[in-house]
């Protein structure tokens, strides 16, 4: 079986974040969620990364599409993915009240971009785009895009919504998975609850989510996205110990 690229954000760290590459290599993480940074910021981003042996496997970004300046974003972000060699463009996409079919064509050309720098959009579990898996499926079946797919949110999806159940909405995602987000929560509608892996009150099925991604050939990247609880406030020890309890947690599931 082929290893799975385990992946993390560098904001699992909050306000430690300077921490993040350094202890991200200690505990056996390898690659990165990068943002995307001013043009001025890469090289030194660059070698920060190689000096911690660390690669990029996505460049995340935030875009409200009734914005005007929101196709030279996406295109700053496109250059950006292209510059670090990542193959995943993560996007958060609001529509800004625009029309869905409006919305659904600028993401379209969105994918055109992303093909032009050799990457894929994988668009964020988050409304009103891919509220769910439903709101997903038509969004994807709209776009038409082969370089435009989903990001799998195991947390967001029971944020956004009631009643649901995160395995059957995974399902809904693989005909145009993308990427994942490794997040934890215990379910709660609208309740800030992200601890690491495997902690506390978490009833996400991680194990199940590799099998199934497995099923489809799918290896990764899947990117931790630990944003912690409300109303905790972590010491650096603390946050060190979170992160590196997830990756003990992953290597025991044998997800890393």
């Amino acid at each position: 079986m082929r290893p799975n690229v385990i992946a993390a954000r560098p904001g699992c760290y909050g306000k430690f974040k300077s921490e993040a590459f350094r202890h991200l290599a200690e505990i056996g993480i390898r690659h990165v969620e990068l943002g995307s940074p001013a043009e001025s910021e890469w090289p030194a981003l660059r070698a920060d990364l190689e000096k911690h042996g660390l690669a990029a496997t996505s460049v995340g970004h935030g875009i409200d599409l009734s914005k005007p300046e929101s196709v030279a974003s996406f295109e700053h972000t496109a250059r950006c993915a292209r510059a670090f060699g990542s193959r995943i463009i993560f996007l958060s996409v609001k529509t800004g009240g625009l029309p869905l079919p409006e919305a659904g064509a600028i993401v379209r050309g969105f994918g055109e971009i992303a093909r032009a720098h050799a990457a894929t959009i994988a668009l964020e579990t988050h409304p009103d785009l891919v509220t769910n898996g439903d709101v997903g499926v038509a969004t994807m079946k709209g776009v038409n895009h082969p370089y435009v797919k989903l990001n799998y949110d195991s947390a967001n999806l029971y944020y956004y919504n009631q009643g649901i159940d995160g395995i059957a909405e995974l399902k809904k995602f693989l005909p145009w998975l993308g990427a994942v987000h490794l997040k934890e929560t215990d379910g709660g509608y609208k309740t800030w609850y992200f601890p690491g892996l495997g902690e506390g009150r978490g009833i996400v099925n991680f194990p199940e989510i590799f099998r199934i991604c497995h099923e489809i050939g799918f290896y990764g990247p899947f990117t931790l996205e630990i944003e912690g609880c409300e109303g905790e406030d972590l010491t650096q020890a603390q946050v060190l110990e979170r992160m590196a309890n997830t990756a003990q947690y992953l290597r025991r599931i044998g997800a890393l």
